[in-house]
């Protein structure tokens, strides 16, 4: 399916007094990806946001492999899980500079009319650009 990565330097504000990436910053770096995965598709979050489209997260899963260091350069490989529906899934691979394995990832986010707080359809110009 279709994958985009990212890359970026861990923060010294991303780490606990050991130097390591505290577990809470994980999910902002699949945010990252996420982002980073539309973007590249032409398709951002602000702009579905503009046109009443919100993507609460309804699952989040990571499996810890090795730590993040500071001062890492890691990568974030962000891949569609299937295509989507109502729901849009995502897997990762969060790698170091080694090219270590670090953790893997899935998130499932809804689409939802921000206003009326109930579920959308993923929207036409998202599907014809997966196709």
């Amino acid at each position: 399916m279709n994958s985009h990565q990212i890359s970026f330097r861990v923060r010294y504000g991303e780490t606990d007094q050991m130097g390591v990436v505290y577990h809470g910053n994980y999910a902002q770096f699949l945010e990252m990806g996420r982002v980073e995965w539309l973007r590249n598709l032409g398709v951002s979050y602000k702009s579905m946001e503009e046109e009443g489209i919100i993507l609460p997260v309804i699952n989040l899963q990571i499996a810890y492999r090795k730590s993040a260091v500071y001062d890492d350069l890691i990568t974030v490989e962000t891949t569609l899980a299937k295509m989507p529906l109502v729901k849009i899934e995502f897997d990762y691979a969060i790698y170091n500079e080694g090219k270590e394995l670090l953790a893997t990832a899935n998130t499932v986010l809804a689409f939802m009319d921000k206003k009326k707080n109930k579920p959308l359809k993923c929207p036409d110009e998202l599907l014809k650009k997966l196709a």
